[in-house]
């Protein structure tokens, strides 16, 4: 597991310098942030289309395996770019193109790290696993995005492009080395016996439309996908939201959105320490801190000013963080092993679509209410939506009937209609 997080912030840090340098060499080739903004629904639009077959594939084939091809595929497509970038042979269409291409690889390679990951500790450690990955994605972002500065300063576009390809290969090095807890793999492989006596066809178990099902059947994930899409589309852009904030309603400039943005990624950070100690998250548990982090989120819509502002992000990141680390547990360890791939394909599917909804609403909300107004009206529905939902679930579990079983009457001098009853 240690291998496996060294491995996992390498791959992060060049994979975040990569979109860092990817956008400003879109921006230069074309000089349009509309073609910046293009590019990356480009390489997230697979994630709708594709990941329903990405996470039947990480359930299909060995996990390890899977992991190793998608890594080197990545890495492939980096050193390609690298190429094209140093040979002044790269366009617009081409880097669309690699975009798209990088997109589609990543349907199987999210799931199929994640679940490596999970496979190398027991059970009851898996929170902390899914925690330790969190602290590591964060750690890399920010290693990343400050190495991307000074690569490129000092060693061009395409030195950025190819330390990312190198990146993965060292992701694809570690994991034949890699030792999964005993019984990983066979509880993988189990299947319900009802349902292997049911159908004649064996990979019909294995099929998409299955995964799809009993993701729609399972009520807790629905409740899940519904908590993250309120947050994903009315909060959490606060790259969007605290920037024209910041620059707008409290006058300050590039270098105090700069101050903010380094809260949050501290707080992210400490959130994911915090949320490695969970041990049995629920979705109650989730939906609690959404609707906490909805509450401060309309707190830092009435800031007066930045120093009250950063007070209030730091807990509002943290508070982020956790629920992201309690839902990601809740996702990866409801479902059983042999199901998993497809689940968290399906999510995929969903997490796709919330982020390319969720700027585009949230900008026509500035657009309505300004920033202090999208702040507030965007935690108020938050907080009021999960309030809401779980008033009427009380209700409904409140409202099933009880029922009580009585003992039949004991017919004497019928033997035959006391041995039918």
């Amino acid at each position: 597991m240690r291998w496996w997080s060294v491995a996992n912030f390498v791959s992060n840090a060049g994979t975040w310098m990569q979109l860092t340098v990817q956008n400003l060499l879109v921006l230069q080739i074309t000089g349009s942030a509309a073609a910046t903004g293009l590019s990356m629904s480009v390489q997230a639009a697979p994630g709708l289309l594709m990941s329903l077959a990405g996470g039947a594939a990480v359930d299909r084939w060995p996990r390890k395996l899977t992991a190793s091809v998608s890594q080197a595929l990545l890495g492939a497509v980096a050193f390609t770019t690298a190429f094209l970038v140093a040979t002044d042979q790269l366009n617009l269409g081409v880097l669309m193109a690699l975009a798209a291409v990088t997109g589609v690889i990543a349907t199987v390679d999210g799931p199929a790290c994640a679940l490596l990951g999970n496979d190398l500790v027991r059970t009851e450690d898996v929170p902390s696993a899914i925690g330790v990955g969190s602290l590591v994605h964060n750690a890399g972002r920010l290693a990343g995005a400050a190495l991307a500065g000074v690569t490129v300063g000092f060693l061009g576009t395409a030195a950025a492009y190819a330390a990312n390809g190198l990146s993965f290969l060292f992701v694809t090095a570690v994991i034949p080395f890699l030792r999964p807890v005993a019984g990983a793999v066979r509880a993988r492989s189990e299947r319900p016996a009802e349902k292997a006596a049911a159908t004649e066809d064996p990979g019909e178990d294995m099929s998409m439309r299955e995964g799809l099902r009993y993701f729609m059947r399972r009520p807790r994930l629905v409740a899940l996908a519904g908590i993250t899409g309120l947050s994903a589309v009315f909060g959490r852009n606060y790259q969007l939201t605290l920037a024209v904030l910041v620059v707008g309603p409290l006058a300050g400039g590039a270098g105090a959105f700069g101050t903010v943005s380094t809260v949050l990624a501290v707080g992210g950070i400490l959130g994911a320490v915090l949320g490695a100690r969970l041990r049995k998250p629920s979705v109650r548990l989730v939906g609690a801190l959404a609707a906490a982090g909805g509450v401060l989120q309309i707190v830092a819509g009435l800031s007066p000013s930045l120093a009250v502002l950063l007070v209030i992000v730091l807990p509002m990141a943290l508070v982020e963080s956790v629920s992201d680390t309690a839902g990601t547990t809740v996702l990866q360890t409801d479902p059983p092993p042999h199901m998993r791939g497809r689940v968290l394909g399906v999510w995929g599917s969903v997490r796709t679509l919330w982020g390319l909804a969720g700027p585009p609403a949230l900008g026509l909300l500035m657009e309505l209410a300004g920033a202090r107004g999208a702040l507030v009206t965007g935690g108020l529905l938050i907080a009021g939506a999960i309030g809401a939902g779980y008033v009427l679930r009380e209700r409904r579990v409140g409202a099933k009937p009880v029922v009580v079983r009585t003992e039949e009457p004991v017919l004497t001098g019928q033997p035959g209609l006391s041995t039918a009853a």
